[in-house]
């Protein structure tokens, strides 16, 4: 599978367009409704707190957009099991056999 590339050239100047409108955007209603909340009006207090919210989801997803797949090329690494614990596994992997074993022995014996 191929990683996925950087955005560049045009895609990525509109992706900036974008992100740089919706920061102005949300700065100019956070200072609006700042006003209107230090003016009383109490309910402008949670979109005070709103704007900033939507602008930091905003910056996270231009990200997200301007750099596809960079958790996927970061490569998680496979946990390992403690040495302590091998012989457990290997007992608890020939249970399984032995009972997919006496399963499959149930299962072709003739009915009665």
């Amino acid at each position: 599978m191929p990683a996925a590339q950087r955005l560049r050239g045009r895609e990525a100047v509109r992706l900036h367009f974008t992100v740089i409108t919706g920061l102005v955007l949300c700065v100019a209603a956070f200072w609006f409704e700042l006003k209107r909340a230090l003016g009383g009006n109490a309910l402008s207090w949670a979109y005070v707190f709103e704007w900033p919210l939507l602008a930091v989801f905003a910056v996270y997803m231009w990200w997200q957009f301007l750099h596809p797949g960079l958790e996927k090329r970061k490569g998680k690494k496979d946990p390992q099991l403690d040495p302590a614990f091998s012989s457990m596994l290997e007992r608890w992997q020939e249970s399984q056999d032995d009972l997919e074993r006496s399963r499959s022995h149930e299962s072709d014996a003739p009915d009665e």
